[in-house]
C-alpha cells in the first residue's frame, strides 16, 4: 500500500473510544475520538462503571453531536424473561435521545429493537463471537449493520471474510486494551467463584487473581508449585496493543478501531485516544509507543491478529506498568498572565515539573510557578482531590488538557 493510500484510508477509519461517565466522554472527544461507546444504568456489561442515566445520556448525545461525534450505547447483557418487560421502554428512550447505534448480542434485543425502536442502527457485540462470513451474513439478514469481530480472528482471516460480505455490513475490532481470559468475553469463572455473573455486567475478574497449583507427593504431602513469589497467574492475559499495525488492520477491511476501557481513568482515556489519533494522523510511531508505554497497562500483545496468540498470557502477574499519574485537569488558561485554572487530582507542589497532555501535543512540560486557591491564598501544594486552584504555567494550555507527573 502506498503512503498516500495508507494516509487516506487512515483518515476514513473511525476511532471509537470508551466512556464510563460524562467526564470521560468529554475527554475522549477532546483528544480525538470519532465515536464514543457507553452504557446506561440498565442492560450493560459494565455495571461497575458509572454509566449514564437517560437524562445524562440526552446531554451526552447533544454534546457529542454538536462536535460531529457519534454515540453508541451498549445493551449487551444476556437477557432473561423477567428483564425483557422493561427493555422496550429503555430502547424507546435511547431512540428518542438520538443515539447513533446500539451494541447488542442477544437475539431478543434485536427482535424487540426492530419493533419498538426501528430507527436505531444495530451493531453486534464481540460477545456474539462472530468468527466467519456465514455467521456475519446471518446477522446482517437480521438487521445488523456492523459486527464487532471476535478477538480470536487473525487479520488474514478478517480480510478473507471481508471479501465475502456486502458493503452494507461494516466490521469493527478491538485494537487496544485489557483482554478477558475468554477472549470474546463469555466466561463463567466469576459466576462459579463469586456468584457474580460476568455475562450480566458483574464480573469480579478472577482471571487476574493469584492461584496456587499443588502436587501431592508419594507420602501424601502437598507441594506448592509457583511461577514467582507472588503466586501463579495462569489465566492473566496481557493487554492488546495494535498501534504499530494500523495499516494492516485497515487493509483487512476493518473500518472502526475500538479501544477497551469503560472503567478506566480519564488519564487512560486521554492518553490512549490521543496516541491512536496521532498514529492515524501519521505521527512518529516512537512518540506514539512512548505514550502508550507511559499509561497504566499490563505487558502488551497483538493477540491473535498477527499470529496464533502464543504471547497472550503474561508470564508473571502481568502487574500494571505506569510511568505517569494525573496531576490536574485544565479548566482555562490566561495567556497574558500565564496562569492556568486547574482542577487538581493528585498532590503536587510549587516547583514540581508537570508534563502537558494536549491533543497531538505530548512533548512539553513546565515547572509549577506558584499555587493559589480560588480565594487568592498561596498554598505550598495541592492537598485535596478535585480542589480548584490557579498555578503559574509558562507553557500555553487549553481547557480539557491534562497535566501529569512522573511517578
Amino acid at each position: 500500500m502506498s503512503n498516500n493510500g495508507s494516509n487516506n484510508q487512515k483518515k476514513r477509519v473511525e476511532l471509537l473510544a470508551p466512556a464510563g461517565n460524562m467526564e470521560r466522554l468529554i475527554t475522549a472527544i477532546h483528544f480525538g475520538a470519532d465515536a464514543v461507546y457507553l452504557g446506561t444504568t440498565a442492560f450493560s456489561l459494565r455495571n461497575m462503571a458509572d454509566n449514564f442515566t437517560i437524562e445524562e445520556l440526552n446531554e451526552a448525545v447533544r454534546y457529542a453531536h454538536e462536535r460531529g461525534v457519534k454515540i453508541y450505547v451498549t445493551v449487551n447483557a444476556f437477557m432473561r424473561d423477567d428483564e425483557l418487560e422493561n427493555l422496550p421502554e429503555t430502547l424507546e428512550a435511547l431512540e428518542n435521545a438520538g443515539v447513533d447505534a446500539l451494541i447488542i448480542n442477544d437475539p431478543s434485543v434485536v427482535r424487540i429493537a426492530k419493533r419498538v425502536a426501528p430507527k436505531l442502527a444495530l451493531h453486534l457485540s464481540t460477545q456474539a463471537n462472530t468468527l466467519n462470513s456465514e455467521a456475519a451474513l446471518f446477522w446482517h439478514e437480521q438487521g445488523i449493520e456492523r459486527i464487532v469481530l471476535a478477538r480470536e480472528l487473525k487479520l488474514s482471516e478478517i480480510k478473507a471474510m471481508r471479501e465475502k460480505l456486502p458493503e452494507t455490513l461494516e466490521l469493527e475490532a478491538f485494537v487496544h486494551g485489557a483482554m478477558c481470559v475468554s477472549y470474546s468475553g463469555r466466561c463463567l469463572l466469576s459466576n462459579y467463584i463469586a456468584g457474580r455473573d460476568s455475562n450480566r455486567g458483574e464480573c469480579v475478574q478472577p482471571c487476574r487473581w493469584s492461584y496456587e497449583v499443588r502436587e501431592r507427593g508419594s507420602n501424601g504431602e502437598y507441594f506448592t508449585l509457583i511461577s514467582e513469589k507472588e503466586g501463579s497467574f495462569i489465566m492473566n492475559s496481557r493487554d492488546m496493543c495494535m498501534a504499530e499495525h494500523l495499516d494492516e488492520i485497515i487493509d483487512s477491511g476493518i473500518i472502526s478501531l475500538k479501544i477497551e476501557g469503560r472503567m478506566k481513568s480519564i488519564l487512560y482515556v486521554a492518553t490512549v485516544v490521543n496516541a491512536y489519533r496521532m498514529a492515524l494522523d501519521g505521527a512518529d510511531m516512537r512518540l506514539v509507543m512512548d505514550e502508550l508505554n507511559r499509561i497504566s497497562h499490563r505487558p502488551y500483545t497483538t493477540g491473535f491478529m498477527l499470529d496464533d496468540g502464543a504471547d497472550l498470557m503474561a508470564e508473571d502477574s502481568g502487574g500494571y506498568i505506569q510511568d505517569y499519574r494525573i496531576a490536574a485537569v485544565v479548566l482555562e488558561y490566561d495567556s497574558e498572565k500565564k496562569i492556568a485554572h486547574i482542577e487538581q487530582r493528585n498532590r503536587f507542589f510549587d516547583g514540581d515539573e508537570l508534563s502537558i497532555l494536549s491533543p497531538g501535543d505530548v512533548s512539553r512540560s513546565f515547572k509549577v510557578r506558584g499555587i493559589t486557591n480560588e480565594a487568592g491564598e498561596a498554598v505550598d501544594g495541592a492537598p485535596h482531590p478535585c480542589e480548584r486552584l490557579f498555578i503559574g504555567c509558562d507553557e500555553p494550555v487549553k481547557a480539557g488538557d491534562i497535566l501529569r507527573q512522573s511517578n
